[in-house]
């Protein structure tokens, strides 16, 4: 089989060497195997960096047969980034995996095994989570629930670490969605699936690119993209408001009737007006986001452009790429 493994890349100058030796070594191991094809290839997404990631990409392709990269003309985020080697990759096969070193590279393994036995989509699922700290374990564990909870067909303590056969990536092609969570589109394809179980490491160089504000920004657009929830709950908070309503009223007339404590017309006006300008306010926001992403997806521009890519010719080990803005006349393979 020709395996891709696409890893999008953003500011990761300081993990990249090493990233790249121990996929090569990988890849050398599985030929040596029969276990890929030589024309194999480790896709390199560069998402419009800001140091030298682009740079070593290049350097990187030209001492590898097996390194090629493609670089984003800017920063469209990591889910892009990954959609953008998705649908550049060849291979009969296509394992996504961050270029953190995070992710276990070994059990790509499992998941070649599994795909040989029938698995059109393989999940790279942590066994653990004790590489987090308390608090990114117990929201990263309770986001997971509530949106299994909201209908949002996920696999529990699963990123983006999969492999995906040539037939699922096409039923992928045909999604055009702006706002991407691709945790939430792959288990919807619903072809035959399997789940491959690692340990996750900590990051071997360089700064995390998910920092809290990030990861709440990432939650939300899981939710909102795929569940309807959050607008149905709106008309279960109304029903509520109007019982709570209704008992302040009574409450109030209570005050007023048989208390001599009561300020005429203060119960009544403003414990209402505040609660219900503060639900409103709420129900407007949640609203204001769905409309947001209507707004977006009418607007049907194209998710990203590719900038330059570096070429791959037929050659042996150590012999160059070149990195060619898109429109030249070399073509790849």
């Amino acid at each position: 089989m020709k395996l891709s493994v696409v890893i999008p890349c953003y500011n990761e100058e300081e993990v990249l060497p090493e990233t790249a030796h121990r996929m090569t070594a990988l890849f050398q191991r599985l030929v040596d195997q029969q276990q890929i094809s030589v024309d194999s290839e480790i896709v390199l997404v560069d998402d419009g960096s800001r140091d030298r990631t682009w740079h070593i990409i290049c350097a990187l392709a030209d001492e590898s047969p097996w390194i090629r990269g493609l670089k984003l003309s800017r920063n469209k985020g990591h889910q892009t980034a990954l959609l953008a080697g998705l649908f550049d990759a060849r291979g009969d096969a296509v394992i996504s995996i961050d270029a953190d070193l995070q992710d276990d590279i070994h059990a790509m393994e499992q998941m070649i095994s599994a795909f040989r036995n029938g698995s059109d989509v393989v999940y790279g699922v942590r066994k653990r989570r004790d590489t987090d700290s308390w608090f990114k374990r117990n929201t990263a564990e309770g986001y997971y629930r509530v949106l299994a909870a909201l209908g949002v067909e996920v696999v529990f303590n699963h990123a983006d670490y999969r492999l995906l056969s040539r037939r699922v990536l096409e039923a992928l092609k045909q999604y055009r969605e702006s706002n991407l969570f691709l945790r939430g589109i792959v288990p919807q394809l619903g072809y035959p699936s399997s789940i491959v179980y690692y340990d996750r490491s900590e990051r071997f160089a360089g700064e995390s690119k998910y920092p809290l504000r990030k990861m709440l920004a990432f939650a939300w657009q899981g939710i909102t993209s795929f569940s309807p929830a959050p607008l149905r709950a709106i008309t279960g908070i109304g029903l509520l408001i109007s019982i709570g309503s209704f008992g302040v009223a009574l409450w109030a007339l209570w005050i007023r009737l048989f208390s001599e404590n009561a300020v005429p017309g203060w119960a009544s006006t403003v414990i209402p007006m505040y609660f219900l300008g503060g639900i409103q306010l709420l129900s407007l926001g949640i609203i204001g986001e769905y409309l947001a992403k209507i707004y977006t997806e009418s607007k049907q521009r194209p998710p990203f452009f590719i900038e330059a890519a570096t070429t791959r010719t037929a050659r042996a080990p150590g012999t160059g790429h070149h990195a060619q803005p898109l429109g030249t006349d070399n073509t790849a393979d």
